[in-house]
């Protein structure tokens, strides 16, 4: 993968620019090298770079340089034979980024090299994509390369991985971009009232359809439309779903002829799909229509590399929207984060982290700010809603129905009322929550949980 970050370095000694050259290109920079200023000044007009990296011999002046990079906005790290500390200060007064010196302290400058250039940070309506995670960076370049297609994506990925960023992304680069971006949740929705979400109805169709509605697929013409949980939408809609991707075509609930539309399908699951189409919840000639390019989205436990990144990204995230300066978070904080699973993947960690930026009375979160429950392995575990419920006491000899029904209650309460979310907890369907929650609709602590 070619980086589009670039960096120019110079020293005389090659063993130092073989050095600097290793560190760079494992923290995502491509890399020019150059032996002296003259030819370091000549790479930098040929191509502005992201970086210039400097080694002077004792007796030479860095300063002219700096002064030279920094007038064309060029960062410049200055890493210098002399030990003079009037000279250091001059550096960075003049605008370099740091001042080291010789030999090289090569821990210090990867850590450098990895916070300018190791993470990949893509805005993606009003959110953000942060990682350095190689896998998830040839994902992004992936995703990239398809966007400018007309054809499906399908999007797998477990809950909180980010799977509708990455259908925001292949919208936003596409030559759709500046159509709608439509979204509709397949698992929220009942059976009748979904039919004529996604395909629209006439005035008239059924009992309260007292206007014509133009579904999902006519308001998402010329842009994009995405199938957020596909793999729960009900087996007959799956076939008429099937039949607008071959034809092009929607036919409204009680229309008369079908309408034309031009829409991109992003589609997502949480689910596994072979086991959804072995179960025949999903049917494989869809499977096989959504499934023109894959894209599996890696939980967090698969690139524990990205939670400091998506630590600090948080923590600007929520200083500016609740008022906050905090600056960081101690090593201890840190360790305890990476030694938590987090089964809600990204969206877990940032709740953990909301909820310390509110409680770090200091400029630091610590690890009593995390709230995190220390289990016997010595290991963390988040207070979040994808933990398992413990079956209460006073339940043991409880009738089966009750004891669902309990179940049933506290997982909805923990993800405060989102169903697509406590049935993947539950181990069921969406459509037998539903059912479930038929059955529970008179009971009055049911009713608070959804």
């Amino acid at each position: 993968m070619t980086s589009s970050r670039q960096a120019v370095i110079f020293a005389s000694d090659s063993g130092v620019r073989d050095s600097l050259n290793r560190m760079l290109e494992n923290s995502g920079c491509s890399v020019r090298p150059g032996k002296t200023e003259t030819e370091a000044l000549q790479l930098m007009q040929s191509q502005t770079p992201s970086l210039v990296v400097g080694v002077w011999e004792a007796e030479k002046n860095p300063l002219p340089f700096v002064a030279q990079a920094v007038s064309g906005r060029i960062p410049v790290l200055v890493i210098s034979g002399s030990v003079d500390v009037e000279l250091a200060v001059e550096c960075i007064r003049a605008g370099a980024l740091d001042f080291m010196l010789l030999p090289l302290e090569e821990d210090r400058l990867q850590k450098i090299f990895t916070g300018l250039f190791g993470e990949k940070t893509l805005p993606v309506s009003g959110s953000h994509l942060v990682t350095r995670d190689p896998g998830m960076q040839r994902l992004v370049d992936l995703t990239l390369r398809v966007a400018a297609s007309r054809a499906p994506v399908f999007i797998q990925g477990e809950s909180g991985t980010g799977k509708e960023l990455f259908a925001r992304m292949v919208h936003d680069n596409s030559p759709r971009s500046q159509g709608a971006f439509v979204a509709i949740n397949c698992a929220a929705l009942p059976e009748n009232l979904l039919e004529s979400e996604l395909f629209g109805h006439e005035k008239g169709a059924f009992t309260g359809a007292t206007f014509r509605k133009e579904g999902k697929f006519e308001l998402a013409h010329g842009g994009t439309l995405l199938l957020d949980e596909v793999t729960e939408m009900p087996v007959h809609l799956q076939a008429k779903l099937l039949r607008v991707l071959q034809e092009g075509t929607v036919d409204r609930v009680g229309g008369l002829r079908p309408v034309h539309v031009d829409v991109r399908i992003v589609a997502t699951t949480n689910r596994d799909l072979r086991e959804a189409m072995e179960e025949g919840v999903f049917r494989e000639d869809l499977y096989h229509r959504l499934n023109t390019i894959p894209l599996r989205i890696p939980p967090l436990r698969e690139r524990p590399g990205d939670i400091p990144l998506l630590v600090r990204h948080f923590i600007g995230k929520y200083n500016a929207e609740d008022g906050r300066s905090v600056k960081g978070l101690t090593d201890e904080a840190l360790g305890c984060l990476t030694s938590v699973t987090f089964t809600g993947n990204v969206r877990e960690l940032e709740n953990v982290i909301r909820r310390a930026v509110l409680l770090c009375d200091g400029l630091e979160i610590r690890p009593e700010d995390l709230l995190l429950e220390k289990e016997s392995s010595g290991s963390f575990s988040s207070e979040s809603a994808d933990a398992p419920w413990v079956l209460p006491d006073a339940f043991v000899d409880a009738p089966l129905r009750e004891v669902e029904k309990q179940m049933i209650f506290h997982t909805l309460k923990r993800f405060d009322g989102n169903r697509t979310h406590a049935a993947q907890l539950l181990g069921i369907s969406v459509r037998t929550l539903r059912n479930k929650l038929n059955e529970y609709k008179n009971d009055p602590d049911m009713t608070a949980a959804v």
